[in-house]
């Protein structure tokens, strides 16, 4: 095949994936009264804009050319900014349900294999949600980091988890000694839902926080966080006590801590 060859293949996969899409758009909004149309076309916009798109097709095309797990991450991070944007619950949740609708259209019509699982939020959790923020999570963590006491030490290495790798809190109190290894600088995870450990690379900050953390904990096997709390003193730290931490630490909820840390990955790719 000669390059002029291979350059038309190329440009009429192109036109072809782009006439797919133009046509998913139309079919989408057809058959719709105006002001429905007009609530759609807005809602794709404002998913256009905070993918820097420029346009619907574009962010459209974007969203349905990856994977199921990075369309998911993709539209949690959207989610997250608008709750820090502080739009009400309903313009939030108006918009989610435009691009869980396109892209079951999408599905149906063969373009791609997957459905959006991310979910409306809830009026009594939309604080919570939003998450601590980067420069609240920085100032707990910088203060942490400067003691040198075992609690400090060992909330020190659960915040690097719970953001650095954006862990939930499940999946950080299930951890053993075991599922850590220094010397490879990995973890291993048991994800929510999941029958098997996966194996994830530790940044450096977070392997030098668990490095002080078992320094102080020692290398017996059991629980990786234990209960400081004197009537648990020593037992594993359970995902309520968990919650209490982060909430003593004027940090909210853990599930916040790991939204803010999807939000920032999103926020560097973009």
């Amino acid at each position: 095949m000669n390059e002029i060859n291979a350059s038309n293949i190329i440009a009429r996969e192109a036109t072809t994936a782009q006439d797919k899409i133009t046509s998913l758009i139309n079919a989408f909004l057809s058959g719709r009264n105006a002001l429905t149309i007009k609530a759609y076309k807005q809602d794709l916009e404002a998913f256009a804009l905070f993918l820097n798109a420029g346009a619907v097709i574009d962010a459209s095309r974007r969203l349905l050319s990856v994977s199921a797990g990075d369309a998911n991450a993709l539209v949690l991070g959207y989610r997250s900014k608008m709750i820090e944007a502080r739009l009400s619950p309903a313009t939030v949740n108006r918009r989610l349900a435009a691009l869980r609708a396109l892209v079951k259209l999408a599905r149906t019509l063969g373009i791609v294999s997957w459905s959006l699982e991310i979910e409306n939020i809830k009026n009594d959790s939309y604080r919570d949600l939003r998450g601590p923020g980067q420069l609240a999570l920085r100032q707990v963590i910088s203060s942490l980091s400067q003691r040198q006491d075992p609690k400090s030490k060992r909330d020190l290495a659960i915040l690097r988890l719970l953001h650095d790798l954006g862990l939930r809190r499940g999946e950080v109190v299930s951890l053993d000694l075991e599922h850590v290894n220094l010397a490879s600088g990995t973890i291993s995870i048991l994800g929510k839902g999941k029958t098997a450990r996966i194996s994830l690379t530790l940044p450096e900050e977070t392997k030098t926080a668990l490095t002080n953390w078992l320094e102080v904990r020692g290398l017996a096997p059991g629980a990786l966080f234990i209960n400081f709390d004197r009537a648990k003193k020593g037992l594993r730290l359970t995902g309520t006590s968990l919650y209490r931490l982060t909430k003593s630490l004027g940090l909210g909820r853990p599930h916040g801590i790991r939204h803010s840390s999807i939000t920032e990955a999103l926020g560097l790719m973009n």
